[in-house]
């Protein structure tokens, strides 16, 4: 089977901030840096980046999808420090350029996420930071048990990632895979994203995978992984049971911190 590419969700792109959705990054942040963000989305995240570095720094946004960039364009149009552009994290154009390189839950979309990280290394000046971010979804938790019809469509969804090369322990693997394109002082933070009933945005974030199913269960669907009516079945009863009975979402992920030798 060929691998596809993925569109994110608008939706969930643009409810991210830097400091709730990529916190390791934003302590890192000072006024004065240059920063590259691969898969920078429609551009919540880098926005906060461009505030933070502030007038004397500069930051660009990459992405591969043209009508996430032209929204992102519109969106932030007033922030004179930041700029957008079209490109693939697997061949960026830049060569020692930035301080921070960073990448937040891009590289689990990538076949080959140690040739991204190798032309995020390239992009980086010297004594320049890493800065990667991502999901192992293997090991998200949900307390109680999801119903089975979610269980089923889960399963589908790890499948259909396996199918396409991409990684579903990635969180977890990131250290070694810096550590193989010969990045040192790597620091492994865990980012873990728990919700509990009674938080104030419990439903948004449980609801997250309604989201996900509306955005990749036809592919999941068509190439094969699970029924349509399956499909259907899970988004459902997973709406209900999130409205009702889950108590405890663990979404699991993790950073690395990583420095270019001098």
């Amino acid at each position: 089977m060929s691998a596809q590419s993925h569109r994110a969700d608008p939706k969930i792109l643009g409810r991210r901030t830097l400091q709730k959705n990529h916190r390791i990054l934003s302590t890192l942040l000072r006024p004065g840096l240059s920063v590259l963000d691969v898969g920078c989305g429609i551009g919540a995240i880098t926005a906060g980046i461009a505030r933070a570095v502030g007038p004397d720094g500069y930051v660009v946004g990459l992405d591969r999808d043209e009508g996430h960039l032209g929204f992102a364009r519109q969106e932030h149009r007033g922030l004179a420090n930041l700029t957008f552009e079209r490109g693939d994290a697997t061949s960026l154009p830049f060569r020692a350029q930035f301080d921070i390189v960073t990448a937040a839950r891009t590289l689990q979309w990538i076949s080959e996420p140690e040739r991204a990280l190798l032309s995020m290394k390239l992009a980086a000046k010297p004594a320049g930071l890493l800065v990667v971010l991502d999901y192992s979804h293997e090991t998200n938790e949900w307390l109680p048990e999801p119903p089975p019809e979610f269980q089923l469509f889960y399963r589908a969804f790890l499948a259909w990632r396996c199918a396409n090369g991409w990684d579903n322990a990635l969180a977890a693997h990131l250290p070694a895979m810096c550590r193989n394109t010969e990045l040192t002082g790597v620091e492994f933070h865990s980012q873990n994203e728990i919700t509990e009933r009674g938080d104030a945005d419990f439903t948004e974030r449980s609801g997250i995978w309604t989201e996900v199913i509306d955005a990749v269960g036809d592919q999941i669907a068509a190439a094969g992984f699970c029924a349509p009516a399956e499909v259907a079945q899970a988004r459902h009863r997973y709406s209900a049971w999130t409205g009702t009975e889950l108590r405890r979402q663990t979404l699991s992920l993790g950073a690395v911190v990583a420095r270019l030798p001098e």
